[in-house]
């Protein structure tokens, strides 16, 4: 049954990088009379609740306060003409296109939050799994309480607090680098190293390192090594300044800071009638496989200052077989307010955040759903991740 209570609780705005309690006119938006608002979020609440073109009388019945039938049809009629709106075929009824669901979203949302039963329930599952397996589990999550494709991009090496290095000589040319975080999986990269260096040499190297790696993220070090070498290197102190200068290019090797998208349960999107298409889904199937465009738009969420929940839309997710589908955003691991980290050049900044997370899937969602979960998934995860403890299950 579809949802009456359309009267509006707290409005947000809601953009790809950032999210405000107030109003604000969205650039290419037209402003709307309180009537035309009210029909355009019924439109909306019955294409959402039924997959189907809403007539007007299914917005009749949505209205919170009664208009005449005549009325209606011209005020759907004005928004189709702003471009709000739109008749997908013959049908009487009407969507509403890319503009009028990014006007939706920005400036006709209520905002929701999940039950304390289910914030309960979650939180009690998360503290039953290891952060290193954080990340798994999230995203599968977010695709079985959604229905859509749950993602989460994998938190960035360089930005996790390292709590230990291991130097492992593999072959003559090859050493394996073992990174072991405050929380999370631990990583291993493989790097070309020349060098007749033996285990005991490398251990002591990776002590070296350690001691100044402790409680530190890679970034913070590699800036600690820079500094530290120029020094060394005019004291002329032999295994220490080696010690740091492999541990600098460690650190500086390009796989660190390789972003990894993972995607749980393809099938989900089986569930939405836009994509009963089997060609559709093979395409955005492909899109999220391929990745490269979805990594720029989520890179730019993991990389705003802001921990706001994103919602991007249509054309903004740049692939064509996208085109149909929407993403909602939110980045993870950024640690308390006011924390500072520090760039290569040891200049203070805001603390990044590891990683982000969020869904995909049809353009017709129910975003204040989706928002709330995944707000509170990026809370339970930045929790998970920043406090270090492993519960095993």
């Amino acid at each position: 049954m579809l949802d009456k209570s359309l009267g509006i609780i707290e409005v947000f705005v809601i953009t790809r990088n950032h999210m405000q309690s107030e109003e604000i006119p969205t650039a290419g938006i037209p402003v709307l009379g309180e009537r035309q608002r009210m029909v355009l979020r019924a439109v909306v609440a019955a294409y959402v609740a039924a997959a189907a073109p809403a007539s007007s009388g299914t917005v009749s019945h949505l209205l919170p306060v009664p208009l005449s039938s005549a009325s209606i049809r011209n005020t759907m009629s004005d928004l189709a003409n702003l471009g709000l709106i739109e008749k997908p075929h013959a049908s009487a009824g009407r969507v509403p296109t890319e503009l009028g669901m990014r006007f939706f979203v920005d400036q006709l949302l209520d905002a929701t939050d999940l039950t304390d039963y289910e914030r309960l329930t979650l939180t009690n599952e998360c503290d039953n799994i290891g952060s290193e397996s954080v990340v798994s589990w999230v995203s599968a999550l977010l695709s079985s309480r959604t229905h859509q494709l749950g993602f989460v991009l994998s938190p960035r090496i360089d930005r996790m607090r390292m709590r230990h290095v291991s130097l492992v000589r593999v072959a003559i040319d090859r050493l394996l680098v073992v990174l072991v975080p405050e929380a999370g999986a631990v990583q291993q990269r493989v790097m070309h190293e020349q060098g007749a260096r033996d285990q005991a040499e490398l251990d002591a190297m990776a002590a070296q390192i350690t001691e100044r790696l402790s409680g530190r993220t890679l970034q913070e070090l590699r800036a600690l090594l820079t500094s530290e070498l120029s020094q060394l290197r005019r004291e002329a102190q032999g295994l220490l300044a080696r010690s740091l200068s492999l541990g600098l290019r460690v650190l500086k090797e390009p796989e660190l800071d390789e972003l990894e998208l993972v995607v749980t349960n393809h099938s989900a999107l089986l569930s939405q009638p836009e994509f009963h298409d089997p060609d559709r889904l093979r395409g955005i199937l492909k899109a999220v496989e391929d990745n490269e465009n979805l990594l720029d738009v989520v890179g730019q969420i993991l990389d705003s200052s802001e921990s706001t929940v994103s919602v991007s839309l249509g054309g903004e997710l740049v692939d064509a077989d996208l085109q149909e589908c929407a993403l909602v955003a939110v980045p993870y691991g950024r640690s308390g307010q006011g924390a500072q980290g520090v760039d290569d050049l040891g200049v203070a900044t805001p603390r990044a955040a590891l990683g982000a997370l969020g869904v995909i899937g049809p353009r017709r969602m129910d975003y204040a759903r989706v928002i709330s979960l995944v707000r509170f998934c990026s809370e339970l995860v930045t929790e998970k991740l920043n406090s270090g403890n492993d519960t095993q299950s």
